[in-house]
C-alpha cells in the first residue's frame, strides 16, 4: 500500500489520464504529488529526466505521459509516435529504477493486442499475431514499455506493473477535429453541426466496428487500486467489458448533444480494427469494476467540452 505521505510522481498530469489520476489521488487523501509540465521537464531528454529523478526521488510513479491520437494522427506520423513514446517511457522507467523507486505503474493501450485477437481480448494474447497497421508504431512503443517493466522485475526484482486501458474519454480530452479519438471527435462534430444547423453529419467508415469505452475517472480509480493491490509481470486490462458499434455510438452522442440531423457514413474511409473488447475478468477478480455508464459519461464529457472553450477550439 502507498503511504499517504509518500512522494508520488504523476507523469503527464495535464493530460486526460494524468489529470484524472491526480484527482483520484487527492480524493483518496494523497497530497505529496509531484508534477512537471512539458516546458519544465521534457521527458524525451534523458539527461533532464535523470536529473529530475535524482533530485526528487519519488517513491511511486504513475507513467501516464504519451503522444496520443486517433487513426489519422497515428497513420500519418508513424515515426513520431514510435520515437517519442518509446524514448519518454524508457527514460522515465529507467530513471525510476536507477533512483530506487518503490513501485511504478505504466499505462499503455488496448491497441497493443493483435488485430485478430480473440474476443474479448485476454492479457495473454499479447504478441500472438500481427498488430493493426494503422496504429502499429504506437503499439510497438507501448509493448516495449510494458516489456521493459517486466524485464526489470525479472532481472532486478523491481515492482513495476502495467495497465492497458480500452478507449478512454472524459474531462481534459482532446477534441481536435482530425487528431482526436473517435468519441471526442464525434462530440465536436455533432456540436458544430448543431450550432450550424447542418442537415447531415458524415462519419468515417460504415459504422460497424465494435468499440469499448471507459470513463477516465473510472480508469484513475483502477490505477490507484492496482498500485495498492497488484504486483505481477503480466499487464492488467482496464475496461467496462461492454461494447457498442460506432453507429450506435454516433447516435448516442448526437442524442446527448441534441443534434437532430441525418448521420451519413463515408465507406471510402477506414474502419480500423473490427472489434476491440477487453477481457476484464482479471481486474474483476482483484475486486474492481467500472462505475460510469456510457451515456452518463458522454454527458459529463460534453459538459467538459462546453465549459472549456480553449480545449474545444484547438
Amino acid at each position: 500500500m502507498m503511504d499517504k505521505t509518500a512522494k508520488i510522481y504523476v507523469a503527464g498530469h495535464r493530460g486526460m489520464v494524468g489529470s484524472a489520476i491526480v484527482r483520484e489521488l487527492q480524493r483518496q487523501g494523497y497530497d505529496n504529488i509531484v508534477t512537471r509540465t512539458h516546458a519544465e521537464l521534457n521527458l524525451c531528454r534523458q539527461d533532464a529526466v535523470e536529473a529530475f529523478f535524482a533530485e526528487e526521488k519519488p517513491e511511486y510513479v504513475f507513467l501516464a505521459a504519451a503522444k496520443v491520437g486517433g487513426i489519422v494522427a497515428n497513420s500519418s506520423a508513424l515515426a513520431d509516435f514510435m520515437y517519442e513514446n518509446m524514448v519518454l517511457e524508457m527514460n522515465v522507467i529507467h530513471a525510476a529504477w536507477q533512483n530506487g523507486c518503490k513501485k511504478l505503474e505504466f499505462l499503455g493501450s488496448s491497441c497493443i493486442y493483435p488485430r485478430e485477437a480473440p474476443q474479448p481480448m485476454p492479457e495473454s494474447c499479447l504478441l500472438t499475431s500481427a498488430l493493426e497497421q494503422t496504429n502499429e508504431a504506437y503499439a510497438l512503443a507501448k509493448i516495449s514499455g510494458l516489456k521493459y517493466c517486466e524485464y526489470l522485475n525479472r532481472q532486478y526484482g523491481t515492482d513495476y506493473i502495467s495497465l492497458m486501458p480500452t478507449n478512454l474519454y472524459g474531462p481534459n480530452d482532446n477534441y481536435h477535429p482530425t487528431n482526436s479519438h473517435v468519441l471526442p471527435a464525434l462530440i465536436r462534430r455533432f456540436h458544430e453541426a448543431k450550432e450550424a444547423a447542418a442537415p447531415a453529419v458524415t462519419c468515417w467508415g460504415d459504422g460497424s466496428p465494435l468499440r469499448e469505452f471507459l470513463y477516465v475517472d473510472d480508469l484513475a480509480n483502477l490505477c490507484v487500486f492496482l498500485m495498492n493491490n497488484y504486483s505481477g509481470n503480466e499487464t492488467v486490462n482496464a475496461g467496462s467489458g461492454k461494447e457498442i458499434t460506432i453507429k450506435e455510438l454516433a447516435e448516442t452522442v448526437a442524442r446527448v448533444v441534441g443534434y437532430k440531423g441525418e448521420i451519413l457514413w463515408d465507406t471510402t474511409k477506414p474502419n480500423g480494427t473490427p472489434r476491440k473488447l477487453l477481457d476484464v475478468s482479471k481486474a474483476a477478480a482483484l475486486g474492481w469494476r467500472y462505475k460510469t455508464e456510457l451515456e452518463d459519461g458522454i454527458r459529463l464529457a460534453y459538459e467538459d467540452f462546453l465549459n472549456n472553450p480553449m480545449r474545444a477550439e484547438r
